[in-house]
Order: structure tokens, then sequence, then C-alpha cells
């Protein structure tokens, strides 16, 4: 089971509110794939017992310890998130115009009884109600070509319902004009928030958005 699917406390709002955007995401995707299934013809008798009797293939035996290090990647849901090699989508370009990731990601946390609420660093606080850019990967949360509302996160998403990060990891985009949903990276440029105990459990927030270039 993924990790993102295990709400961790205070943690639960976020990962609902990206789950609904992970469901959005692929919902065209998958009725694509749907209706290619459904025009392929269904194996005959011959085929699946030779499917059946075929040799299982085994996972090959490690003749050695894992290295230092390995198998420690942050689990998907948590942390600044992780943009595996592997993955299709290219990572975010390289600008000087938009604030790095790696600024908003730095900061620690503190559970208290309403959950684990974010600890904002200097630089963080000095950014609230600000004019900022932005740069990530949309996540839409509304079924439309064009979106107002939406999430930006620094990774793409890892799975159809897994959370590429945190809370850290992501904005919250309220756009004054709307924005085309793209696998490409997308920048905006908006009043840049940062939210100390929001009831969705988000960290950041850009309204009054508008794309840039």
């Amino acid at each position: 089971m993924s990790h993102a699917l295990i709400p961790q406390p205070g943690t639960g709002r976020v990962l609902r509110l990206g789950w609904l955007a992970a469901c959005l995401l692929t919902a065209a995707g998958g009725a694509q794939a749907q209706q290619g299934a459904a025009t392929k013809p269904a194996p005959g008798a011959f085929e699946r017992a030779k499917e059946a009797a075929a040799p299982k293939a085994t996972a090959p035996v490690l003749s050695s310890p894992l290295p230092a290090g390995a198998g420690t990647v942050v689990p998907s849901g948590s942390g600044a998130g992780y943009h595996s090699p592997d993955s299709p989508i290219a990572p975010l370009p390289q600008r000087n115009d938009v604030i790095p990731w790696s600024v908003l990601t730095d900061l620690t946390k503190k559970t208290t009884k309403d959950g684990i609420l974010p600890v904002f660093n200097d630089a963080q606080k000095g950014m609230d109600k600000t004019t900022q850019r932005i740069q990530g990967f949309m996540m839409p949360l509304d079924a439309k070509p064009t979106q107002t509302h939406f999430l930006l996160t620094s990774v793409p998403l890892t799975c159809s319902f897994c959370m590429p990060g945190g809370p850290e990891s992501m904005i919250e985009v309220k756009a004054k004009t709307p924005v085309r949903y793209s696998l490409e990276p997308v920048v905006v440029e908006g009043k840049f928030t940062v939210l100390h105990n929001d009831p969705y459990g988000l960290y950041y927030r850009v309204t009054e958005a508008v794309p840039v270039k």
C-alpha cells in the first residue's frame, strides 16, 4: 500500500485534496485506456492455457547486501517530493525569476493538538503577502481544460492516487486569469501567502494569479 494513502496526524485533509486532484488529473486518460482495451480481442482458450503453463519469472537473489543509503527515498506523500529519474516528465527547468522550491521546502514542523503545523523561517515569512512567481506542475481541482483553482507541485504525480510530496511541496493557486492545464511546467505570478494553520493542511497559497511565459 502506498504511504500516500496512510494519513498521518494533521495530513488527512491535504491528502484528500490531493486525492481529488489526482482523480481529476487521470480521469481523461483512464477513459481513453478503457476505450482502447475494449477494442482488443479477448485471448482464446489456447492462448490462456499457454500462458498458464509458461514458467513464472522469479525475482533475482541478491548476492550482496544493498549499498548504504539504498532504499531510503522519502515515501510519496511526505517531504519535499521526489522526482524519479525514470519519470517520462522532465524536471522543472532552471529559472531565475521564480521562487526556488528548495526555499519553500526548507522548513520544520511542530506537533500540536490541532495536528502537524509548519514552522516558517525568516525567508519564508519575508515573502508573506508579497507578489511572487511560482513554477510547478499543475494538479487540477476541476475537470475543465482551463483552471482557476488548482495546486502547483514541485514534482509530478508518481501514480494516479499518490501525493508527490508533503504540504511543503505544493502551493494552492487561485487564478485571476484562467490557466490552461498542461503536463508541462506552469508559471504563475500573484500574491503569495504563508498559511500557519490552514483548514486543508496547506502551507502556501497564491491568489489573483496570472499565467507567465
